[in-house]
């Protein structure tokens, strides 16, 4: 009797088992049965692809001058502001280059100064000699009179020759005299002229003064680096008191300015469906609850490979068929604070949906 009894509680427990174990079964064939349709239906409503970086503008701090670092005033990984100071550079050599450009330009305009002061005294004698030409002239053309009449009186014997030869010697003193007061007045319009010829050249020495003392004063600008625009510094290469060179990249900056973008890289069989302007959907795979939008920007003109170093020549012999894949460069949607978190070469999964036309 306890053997039957034990029987029929065995097989109710192993009914009840197999039950519960159908059941299980069949709601996890249901879910993954949902599951397939539904990954089916958003692969076959979208493209996607997980070989896709967030990429942003990681430009190098350049030093326009060589001198000694006199100050660092950045950290590593630091953010920065637009004109926040990064790097000073010893300036003494070119401060005393922009000294003695200074000094040359006021040497320049003051002999200036001195050219048209030197114009205005020419100006002055050629009034005071075109009053002795006045008067000079008035002289000449008396004794030409007085010799006139001599002569007249001489041809009928009312007149010695010493007389005359008096009088026409004091026609050629006043000829003279004339020739002399209009080769004065002449001189001093040569002097004028001169003095002109002079302040046109003073003048264009002035201004090749004035270009070297803005050429002196932008180079002293330069010993001072700013931040070109809001940023995050990357690593730091110099130590105070090094020599830096013109060129030399002291330091590189992520401009978080010009925004972020994906590149992501689609096969070319999925890119017949995308176009500019599209929306497409984005997972960081380093923050994976939260999701981003982003605006088809372009697609590349090429395949990636074709934009290597070394294309592949598919004429070798060797031929293998792979399917290609096209570069897709896709605009973040939101601003600089809300997309600070991601960094350049974050790995992303990016869906674009299909545009069925």
């Amino acid at each position: 009797m306890n053997n039957a009894n034990t029987n029929t509680t065995s097989n109710k427990t192993d009914r009840f088992i197999s039950r519960i174990t159908t059941i299980v079964a069949s709601i996890v064939v249901v879910c993954l049965a949902i599951w397939g349709v539904k990954t089916l239906i958003y692969q076959w409503r979208n493209e996607e692809t997980n070989d896709a970086q967030i990429d942003e503008y990681i430009n190098p701090v350049v030093a326009k001058v060589t001198g000694y670092v006199e100050e660092i005033r950045y950290e590593e990984n630091q953010e920065v502001k637009k004109g926040d100071t990064l790097v000073i550079i010893d300036n003494s050599e070119y401060a005393a280059q922009q000294q003695e450009a200074e000094a040359a330009l006021l040497n320049a305009r003051a002999q200036v100064a001195v050219v048209s002061s030197s114009v205005n005294s020419s100006s002055q004698a050629a009034k005071v000699y075109e009053s002795q030409i006045a008067a000079a002239k008035a002289r000449l053309k008396n004794q030409e009179q007085e010799y006139d009449r001599y002569k007249k009186l001489y041809d009928v014997e009312s007149a010695t020759r010493q007389q005359l030869d008096r009088v026409e010697a004091a026609l050629e003193v006043a000829r003279s005299d004339y020739n002399t007061a209009l080769g004065a007045y002449q001189a001093s319009l040569a002097k004028i002229n001169d003095a002109k010829v002079q302040q046109s050249t003073l003048d264009a020495e002035i201004k090749r003064r004035e270009a070297v003392v803005t050429n002196k004063d932008l180079t002293v600008s330069y010993t001072v680096i700013t931040a070109p625009y809001n940023g995050k510094m990357g690593r730091r290469t110099i130590q105070p008191k090094q020599l830096v060179q013109a060129g030399q990249t002291l330091a590189y900056i992520v401009d978080w300015e010009s925004g972020k973008w994906v590149v992501a890289n689609f096969k070319e069989t999925q890119i017949r469906h995308m176009f500019v302007g599209e929306t497409a959907r984005i997972i960081v795979d380093a923050f994976p609850g939260q999701h981003f939008t982003g605006k088809i920007e372009s697609l590349s003109a090429a395949t990636g490979s074709r934009f290597s170093l070394l294309p592949p020549d598919n004429a070798t012999g060797n031929f293998v068929k792979i399917a290609q894949r096209i570069p897709v460069r896709i605009r973040l949607n939101g601003t600089p604070e809300t997309l600070k978190m991601l960094s350049a070469g974050m790995s992303v999964n990016v869906s674009v949906s299909k545009a069925h036309k």
